[in-house]
């Protein structure tokens, strides 16, 4: 089983028990651009930016975007949310695995930072925490709301209608 390099516990889950609520802080960030994804593991698309690649036997047929929240708050968004996806980390952020598009209706708050195609601005970013059961996602809206959390801001939802409306 994977160990956790940043918290030294099982790579599978993360405690519930164990909470860090670090510093209240924030930084900013911004929206990257799309990339094309070719489905390489281990690639680097433009200057800084890798791909997070989905471990083997995990299926991603919603194709894959990624948001980081500052390494700070990784430990405690993790202990909140009930069922994380495949994540990330280097020593700047953690990186959630969502479905592609995942932005779509949301206004994403400044500590986070939300890539479509997965190809992340990181150095090294390891695979810290993978999923019980065979998708590699986070469910979006979950992780959405402990971002606005930790941003300390109330969710922003789309007022444009669906398109089948």
């Amino acid at each position: 089983m994977l160990r956790s390099v940043m918290t030294g516990l099982p790579g599978g889950r993360l405690s519930r028990g164990r909470r860090h609520d670090g510093g209240a802080g924030l930084d900013s960030a911004s929206r990257v651009e799309p990339r094309p994804h070719n489905g390489v593991h281990g690639d680097v698309q433009g200057p800084g930016r890798v791909l997070l690649p989905v471990p083997p036997g995990l299926s991603a047929p919603l194709g894959c975007d990624a948001v980081g929240v500052p390494a700070r708050h990784g430990l405690r968004m993790m202990a909140h949310l009930s069922r994380p996806g495949c994540v990330f980390a280097d020593a700047d952020r953690w990186w959630w695995i969502v479905p592609a598009e995942s932005d779509l209706g949301l206004l994403w708050p400044q500590p986070a930072r939300y890539v479509s195609g997965a190809y992340v601005p990181a150095t090294r970013p390891r695979l810290i925490h993978t999923p019980e059961g065979s998708a590699p996602y986070t469910p979006p809206i979950p992780l959405y709301l402990m971002v606005c959390r930790v941003a300390g801001i109330a969710p922003a939802w789309s007022t444009v209608p669906h398109q089948g409306a």
